[in-house]
């Protein structure tokens, strides 16, 4: 599993590329750890792009999981977005969609995080 970060002014990009599965959850939970810490109230919109996922497990959902709770205990702000068809399936199939927010696009979570981070992505 590929992680790469981008910052779009208060908004921080997580790019997950591969499989997120037992061999490589705890990989990915160890790289979005100090990112978590950051998605708090007043501090980083934090945005989980999933394009280039095109598998998750049960303990990739524990992953997910955790960091919502995580994001949520400190009123941040956490989205999954370009969720492929069968990483969609696999929320909704696990109610995991009651939990997570998901957006069809980066564009979308930009804008709604803030005008300087949409601004970012398409400077003038």
């Amino acid at each position: 599993m590929i992680v790469t970060n981008t910052r779009f002014a208060d908004v921080v990009v997580l790019a997950l590329k591969g499989r997120l599965d037992q061999t490589t959850a705890d990989d990915v939970r160890t790289e979005l750890a100090p990112h978590l810490q950051r998605c708090a109230e007043g501090q980083d919109y934090l945005v989980l792009d999933l394009a280039g996922v095109d598998y998750v497990s049960s303990a990739g959902l524990r992953v997910f999981m955790l960091a919502a709770k995580q994001a949520k205990a400190q009123k941040g702000n956490l989205v999954l977005v370009s969720v492929q068809p069968l990483v969609q399936e696999i929320l909704e199939i696990s109610k995991f969609t009651l939990i997570l927010r998901t957006l069809p696009a980066l564009r979308d979570a930009l804008a709604e995080a803030s005008p300087a981070a949409l601004a970012a992505l398409e400077p003038r």
